[in-house]
């Protein structure tokens, strides 16, 4: 009998310690130990595998009076902006993250495109179907429609799940955060913050100071006074939460102009001399290029970014038959590549890569009159025989974007690649 309950006892006092080793695996962290010559114990401490992810950024999602239009199902009074992503969804749900700019409001009807922006609900609802998780509300359209058009966004965004930075609809929502929103990234902690360099000369109201960020203390007039003291608190704040990365998304620059200007690169260096990991641009309507810069701090040392100066418009009306302006219908997918070092304890983006676009206006009288293509993966369908969608026209302007994709970002980013399958995503 007492073999028995000796017996037992063995094989409990084993399977506890098989499931203490196994917790500490598990943990990231287990510590082995080895005896010196000396007859000292010393230990081995096994790191965690490093861990990457994606976060997939994009242009400004936009919705002029014939994409409104076009969004309209009359049988069913209802608006669907879903087929206008089509195309492009298998990129935006596999990312472990994906953020863009929404450059319009939802103060519901009627409905009105620029210069006051203000567009059907279902947008939002469509951009979380597509894989969306968060956009900024910060932008020179966020006040098309008042402080109330601005509530009224962000409550409808909050019914459709979609995470948002950059406006807020009281003081005490503000205070919760000071304006930044923490994501979890694949396992990586991001702080996003969210700016816009003006209001189209809005003025906002002294006691709603705090419903907008704006990086320029002169955002009604000539916008080119840095907020330095309100960036540097908003900054230290999001350092102060310990993420891994701190990512600003800006609404900055001259609109058309495929080239940063002077003025964006000084905002930039005084964003990575403050701890941004990642700045995020939009504004141009064109694509505009990306960097890692890198500034000198008072004492010497160095701090370094991404740059995404912007990404154009991810979906618009416009075009160069449209506004005349080359590269408006040219957008990309950027997909950063993002890795956490447990040994090292520094996250960086290990690898940059973009997906190049063409938001397609097929004309009037067509159903799906806009679409976003993937552009390699068009013009490999056209190649291959497929005419059902890419005509010899469109394939024109598919070479067009992809060559103001390869010129404006670089063509060594290119992925040149087939978007994941939707079981995949």
């Amino acid at each position: 009998m007492r073999k028995k309950y000796l017996f037992a006892a063995i094989i409990l006092v084993a399977l506890c310690v098989v499931l203490i080793l196994l917790g500490l695996r598990q943990s990231g962290a287990l510590t082995t130990g080895s005896t010196t010559e000396g007859g000292s114990v010393s230990t081995q401490t096994e790191v965690q595998a490093p861990i990457t992810a994606t976060l997939s950024v994009c242009g400004d999602i936009m919705s002029h009076s014939p994409q409104t239009n076009d969004a309209y199902d009359a049988a069913t009074d209802t608006y669907n902006y879903r087929p206008c992503f089509q195309y492009v969804k298998p990129w935006i749900e596999n990312a472990d993250y994906a953020v863009a700019n929404f450059e319009t409001t939802l103060n519901g009807p009627p409905y009105s495109g620029y210069p006051q922006f203000s567009a059907p609900d279902a947008l939002a609802a469509d951009i979380k179907d597509t894989g969306f998780d968060l956009v900024t509300t910060a932008n020179n359209h966020s006040m098309d429609k008042g402080y109330d058009g601005l509530v009224r966004t962000l409550d409808t965004m909050d019914a459709a799940g979609l995470a948002h930075v950059g406006s807020y609809r009281t003081q005490e929502e503000w205070n919760a955060n000071h304006g930044v929103v923490v994501a979890d990234v694949g396992g990586i902690s991001v702080a996003f913050l969210g700016y816009t360099y003006g209001t189209n000369g809005i003025a906002i109201p002294e006691d709603r100071d705090f419903c907008l960020n704006r990086f320029n203390t002169d955002y009604t007039g000539n916008c080119e006074t840095l907020d330095q003291e309100g960036l540097s608190q908003a900054l230290a704040y999001a350092e102060g939460l310990n993420t891994d990365l701190i990512a600003v998304m800006i609404h900055w620059g001259i609109e058309y102009q495929t080239q940063q200007n002077a003025y964006q690169e000084e905002v930039a260096d005084f964003l990575i001399a403050h701890g941004a990991d990642l700045i995020l641009g939009s504004h141009s309507h064109v694509p505009q290029p990306m960097e890692t810069r890198t500034v000198t701090l008072e004492d010497g040392s160095t701090r370094s970014a991404f740059v995404a100066y912007s990404l154009g418009n991810f979906v618009s009306n416009q075009s160069p038959a449209t506004v005349q302006v080359n590269y408006t219908d040219t957008t990309a997918i950027l997909n950063l590549e993002l890795t956490k070092n447990f040994e090292t304890g520094e996250t960086t983006v290990t690898n940059v890569s973009y997906v190049p676009l063409l938001v397609l206006n097929r004309g009037t009288g067509v159903a799906d009159q806009y679409v976003i293509l993937d552009v390699n993966d068009a013009m490999a369908d056209y190649n291959a025989g497929d005419t059902s969608l890419v005509t010899a026209d469109v394939y024109s302007k598919l070479e067009y974007a992809l060559e103001g994709c390869h010129t404006i970002l670089g063509e060594q980013y290119d992925t040149a690649g087939t978007p994941p399958t939707q079981e995949a995503a």
